[in-house]
């Protein structure tokens, strides 16, 4: 790989079902993410997935492209959007340098509507 390269994405609907599993294994039940009515009673405009969810999805990303023996170093990101119940979530990345079988991502999930909603940045090993 080099650097500029764009990865394969990684894309989930995130719909109720998602949320609720995701909520079962974490133990996670946040009424704003089971609810309209709490989430538009919290300022949003409907339920709305937990952080952590997304940060599974890039984490998955990740471990998609770098093969089964790679590593993750580092993996930094900041939420700026809700996801909202419903969207249809795109894990994005960009190769931004090569250092041996090491490699800088810029990465980031996205909407379909082409909305950031997490940026980030991770350290990887690719395995051979």
């Amino acid at each position: 790989m080099r650097a500029g390269d764009q990865l394969p994405t990684f894309t989930r609907h995130t719909d109720f079902a998602n949320f609720n599993r995701y909520a079962a294994v974490n133990d996670e039940f946040l009424a704003h993410c089971m609810d309209d009515e709490a989430a538009r009673g919290e300022g949003f405009p409907q339920a709305f997935g937990m952080g952590n969810l997304q940060w599974s999805f890039l984490h998955s990303f990740l471990r998609q492209n770098i093969g089964p023996d790679g590593q993750i170093i580092r993996l930094d990101a900041q939420f700026r959007s809700p996801n909202l119940r419903g969207q249809l979530l795109t894990v994005c990345g960009t190769v931004t340098a090569v250092d041996g079988e090491q490699l800088s991502i810029e990465l980031w999930t996205q909407a379909e509507d082409g909305v950031r909603l997490a940026l980030g940045a991770a350290e990887v090993r690719c395995s051979g």
